[in-house]
């Protein structure tokens, strides 16, 4: 429900991904093949002596440096900006209220109820139900508007359907209280702790 780009992650780490497989397969050829050991001389050789001569013609005038060190440099440079940027962006979208309204009455102002309002009531409501191993209430903002995000661990034997209508009944009781309907996403999830945590009369 948050603005991460999942699409662009799946995509990088792909393509991270290829390339250690691709350097592992070629370290795995390098030690066991000995014609690959010699290819790999030849073609580094070569590469190393391009590279070479290249920084060679590109000297400052009357100086021993090459000019490529600080092009080199501005990308190493944008490269981490863009990393940063990529990092600033993972799991943006959680939202800080739950209503937001401005009262045009005799006194103008504004409405506003936190998040942590909705959360907290969900979770005191859920903490001490026997047929759940967890829950986990979170706000986010969607197109700027508030979503709940409302995520339960059932016990084994707890059937999902019986606890996402009670779980959308107290949300129904939210939204009458805090006068607003909230879009929700109720997250049914099971794991180890639903699975090996001791049940009180599950089954």
């Amino acid at each position: 429900m948050n603005n991460t780009p999942r699409l662009l992650n799946r995509i990088l780490i792909g393509i991270f991904g290829a390339k250690l497989l691709a350097l592992g397969v070629l370290m795995i050829l390098l030690a066991a093949v000995p014609a690959v050991g010699a290819w790999w001389r030849d073609w580094a050789g070569g590469v190393w002596s391009i590279w070479r001569d290249l920084f060679e013609r590109t000297r400052f005038p009357g100086r021993q440096e090459s000019w490529l060190w600080l092009v080199i440099t501005v990308l190493l440079a944008v490269v981490i900006g863009a990393m940063v940027a990529w990092a600033a962006q993972q799991g943006k979208g959680r939202g800080d209220l739950l209503v937001y309204e401005q009262d045009p009455g005799d006194v103008p102002g504004d409405i506003r109820i936190g998040r942590g309002v909705a959360e907290q009531a969900l979770r005191e409501a859920l903490a001490d139900r026997p047929d759940l191993a967890g829950a986990t209430i979170t706000t986010y903002e969607i197109r700027g508007e508030p979503a709940l995000k409302v995520r339960v661990q059932p016990r084994q034997g707890v059937a999902p359907h019986l606890l996402a209508a009670e779980v959308s009944a107290l949300v129904e009781a939210l939204d009458a209280v805090v006068g607003q309907r909230t879009p929700v996403l109720i997250h049914i999830a099971s794991g180890a702790r639903s699975r090996f945590r001791r049940a009180e009369r599950v089954r």
